[in-house]
């Protein structure tokens, strides 16, 4: 099929054969199908999906549209973690090092914000020095002698997927259960690892707000892992109130060393453990999560697992002192405080609204070529649960530029809901998939 008959075959709810779908992504990525051609079909699939069929040829062309990394040459089953994506989830910065010191080799492979969510890279960027750009023959090194590697897609590994990645983000077809799984499993099966954790968002600040859309879309990648042999565990993680207390990409930087130095908000700490345990128990590293807590606490409590991070750091043309001196991190030059308007009790959060704003501040991208500023963000100073006084402040802005900040406090109080009373609290992890 020519790419215009492709196109109006999916839009008009017609099974696409594999041949063509490979075809087209080849297309795609070398440049003869353009930009406004893969967007269409990419609403198509939105609104008309991909069978599994068509999803497994989807997958595999992206996957094969580069380079397979091979990591044999590291010992050890190689272990990532992927998430869907949430506000406030700077988990791979805490996990990865907790991994890596446990003895699991990690090799992860990241991308950057998206939609109204942080990317890991970014956050990664904001230590000084850190290069997430590093070529394969020096990421292969890097898992092999340090344990983990932290980088973003080369233009050898999946480079159908990095085109799609930044393209999705600017054309309103990020939040699609077969565009997620293809570009999540592509990435992923492609950097080398012998098996995954995944981490399924679900709630307000999830691109999956129903519980059954991310069981779905759990079930849907690791059904893709089992046809190419890789294990693959999910937990669904609760995403209706941002991670943690820090949004924003230096400012996660500081909360997730923290986590490691034992001292981050019990809810970003629990999710991290959780999973990190997850990743133990799948790299034979522990023979249960009870063992794996234990191990992964130890670390924590004997120091081993920042000294990782410092170790990751430096290997990777960072400056570890930044871990340790969070002045040498990027600092915003003001702040102000959005104040709550009543007595009572935090009672819910628009955390999409929060990510959002976050991008309105200069945190995220509003375009693909838009430049982030990483000293920007917010601090949660009250979460679902908690009480609050009128007047009190409930979220600290940092901000650079001031031109964007009264539409920014409006968001954020916009995103706040107040009552008399406190909800019940939710699950931090909703559910386990294997």
């Amino acid at each position: 099929m020519r790419p215009y008959e492709l196109i109006k075959a999916k839009r008009d709810g017609k099974r696409l054969v594999p041949e063509d779908i490979r075809a087209f992504i080849e297309a795609y990525t070398s440049g003869v199908v353009p930009d406004y051609q893969m967007s269409a079909l990419c609403m198509a699939v939105f609104f008309r999906g991909l069978d599994s069929v068509e999803l497994g040829a989807w997958t595999r062309a992206m996957l094969e549209s580069g380079e397979v990394l091979d990591l044999s040459d590291t010992p050890g089953v190689k272990v990532d973690k992927h998430s869907t994506g949430g506000v406030g989830d700077k988990v791979s910065l805490s996990l990865a090092p907790l991994a890596a010191a446990c003895g699991v080799p990690v090799p992860m492979i990241s991308g950057r914000g998206l939609g109204h969510t942080g990317g890991t890279l970014d956050k990664l960027e904001s230590i000084p020095g850190f290069k997430v750009d590093l070529p394969v023959s020096e990421y292969r090194r890097l898992v092999r002698e340090v344990g983990c590697c932290l980088i973003g897609q080369t233009a050898s590994v999946a480079p159908a997927d990095k085109k799609l990645y930044a393209l999705r983000d600017v054309t309103a077809t990020v939040d699609c259960i077969p565009l997620i799984a293809s570009s999540i499993m592509s990435k992923k099966l492609a950097e080398g690892i012998d098996a995954l954790v995944l981490d399924v968002k679900v709630g307000s600040g999830a691109f999956m707000k129903k519980v059954e859309d991310a069981r779905t879309l759990a079930r849907t990648m690791i059904g893709i892992g089992a046809e190419m042999g890789r294990k693959v565990t999910a937990l669904l993680t609760d995403m209706d109130q941002p991670l943690g207390r820090a949004v924003g990409n230096a400012l996660e930087v500081v909360e997730a060393v923290e986590m490691l130095r034992g001292r981050a908000p019990a809810d970003y700490t629990e999710v991290t453990l959780a999973l990190t345990a997850e990743m133990l128990v799948l790299g034979g590293k522990a023979s249960s999560i009870a063992e794996a807590r234990q191990k992964l606490e130890a670390s924590v409590a004997d120091g081993s697992a920042v000294r990782k991070l410092k170790e990751i750091v430096q290997a990777q043309g960072g400056d570890p002192r930044a871990i340790d001196d969070y002045a040498l991190l990027p600092q915003a030059r003001s702040t102000v405080d959005v104040v709550a308007p009543q007595d009572g009790f935090v009672t819910g959060i628009e955390t999409e609204a929060v990510g959002l704003a976050a991008v309105a501040l200069g945190a995220g991208r509003q375009r693909v070529d838009s430049r982030i500023d990483p000293a920007v963000g917010f601090t949660l100073l009250r979460k679902v649960g908690e009480p609050v006084k009128a007047g009190e402040p409930v979220v600290r802005v940092h901000y650079n530029d001031p031109a964007p900040v009264e539409e920014v406090k409006a968001r954020l109080l916009a995103a706040y809901r107040f009552g008399a009373q406190a909800p019940a609290p939710r699950p931090l992890v909703v559910e386990r998939l294997e």
